[in-house]
Parts: structure tokens; sequence; C-alpha cells
């Protein structure tokens, strides 16, 4: 069939394709990562995306260890309320009720910071699913150094398979 009538003129075919692989490679020719925008096109964007996964994996750690921390600093502030009770030395504006609010905005709190985490993991398991083992090995030691750096009062040991 001859398309030479057919014109062409608003199609870039300079432009880079993503490779998308469904199996294990090394391979980073054309590599997009997750996103079309995220396009390796070079040694120099290779090195900058994987140093950037790294950094997208400690990150994650530093997530996940501010929510222990918030999580350890309502523990203690609910236990410093009173548990309803009122005496003569109970100030003006606690009571119960103040420690019913607290517990149901610390609640919504931690369950924003549970979809992030969640949000944030399925992102990572992106990364992963490029099938990349040079992307792999940037997520895997993304998250050594987030451990190594947020996780010393963390278990190794991890809860979910993704988050």
């Amino acid at each position: 069939m001859d398309h030479s009538h057919m014109d062409h003129s608003g199609m870039d075919m300079s432009a880079h394709r993503c490779n998308m692989n469904m199996l294990f490679t090394w391979n980073t020719q054309d590599l997009c990562i997750v996103f079309r925008w995220w396009h390796v096109s070079g040694t120099l964007s290779l090195i900058i995306s994987l140093l950037a996964v790294v950094a997208l994996g400690a990150a994650y750690e530093a997530l996940r260890s501010a929510s222990r921390r918030y999580e350890t600093f309502v523990d203690k502030r609910q236990e410093e309320l009173p548990n309803g009770s009122v005496t003569e030395t109970t100030p003006f504006l606690w009571s119960g009720r103040n420690q019913v609010e607290v517990s149901k905005r610390a609640h919504v709190i931690k369950a924003v910071l549970y979809a992030v985490q969640s949000f944030y993991a399925f992102m990572l398991m992106l990364l992963f699913m490029t099938y990349n083992g040079w992307v792999m090995i940037a997520v895997t030691v993304g998250a050594f150094v987030g451990y190594l750096v947020f996780g010393n009062s963390t278990s190794a040991t991890k809860d979910g398979a993704c988050h």
C-alpha cells in the first residue's frame, strides 16, 4: 500500500521511543523510568536517574521513620491527657472530650501518612518493575541507605509485601 501521498509533517520521527521490557534486562537504550518524560538518553542521564532512584528509596524510609515518630508522639501525648476524670488540678480546657478529639485528629493524620506510604511503596514497585537491572539495584541501594540512616529504631523485617 502506497502511503507517499500522506502528510506526516506533524509527526516527529526523531522522537525517542520508550522501551518497555517485560523480561529482565541490563539494556538502557530508550529506557523510560515510570514516565515518558523520564527518558534515559545517555550515560550521564542514567547516572543521574539511578541516583534519583536511590534518593527516592531512601526518602521512603525517611517517611516511614517520620510516621513511626508521629505515632510515638501521639501515644505519649495521649498518656499525658487526663482519662476523663476531672479533679481540682485538671486544667479547665482538659477533659475527656479533648482526649477523644486528639485521638480522632491523630487517627486522621495517621491514615493520611499510611495512604502516602502506600502510594509511595507502589511507585517504588513500579520503578522495580521496569525490569531493568540497574534500576532494580538502585531501588535496593536506596532501601539500604534509607534503613541505614533512618531505621535505627526499627526491626529489619517487613510487615507487608509492598508497604
